[in-house]
């Protein structure tokens, strides 16, 4: 997938990091590249973007397309955790930008009290 960036003004600059923001074209054809065939993978994938799209950069971008090249097995064994990026055979999920994006789309589960 082709990346292109918007020009970033120095209020809305990432401080995590110097990549520019994705353009809204790009964004678009993210979303549609991301579209898979889980709905559990969806599921991810859509709080992912209500949480970032606003501010997602050209380097997460990439990183998400590379987690795209998963399969969609892999893609969930990921975001659940049942497996490392390192324990997969396709390289592009260990990228650096993979592992960015996948911190972002991982949400730690909270321990539930049990009521006594």
């Amino acid at each position: 997938m082709n990346v292109t960036s918007a020009q970033p003004d120095n209020a809305t600059a990432s401080a995590a990091s110097d990549s520019p923001r994705l353009d809204e074209r790009s964004l678009s054809k993210l979303r549609w590249r991301c579209r898979r065939g889980l709905l559990e993978n969806d599921l991810f994938i859509e709080r992912f973007f209500a949480r970032h799209s606003q501010a997602l950069t050209v380097r997460q971008a990439k990183g998400l397309d590379d987690l795209m090249d998963l399969s969609d097995n892999d893609l969930l064994d990921l975001f659940l955790q049942r497996k490392q990026p390192d324990q997969l055979e396709v390289p592009s999920a260990s990228t650096e930008e993979a592992q960015e994006v996948l911190a972002l789309l991982i949400v730690p589960s909270v321990p539930r009290a049990v009521p006594a």
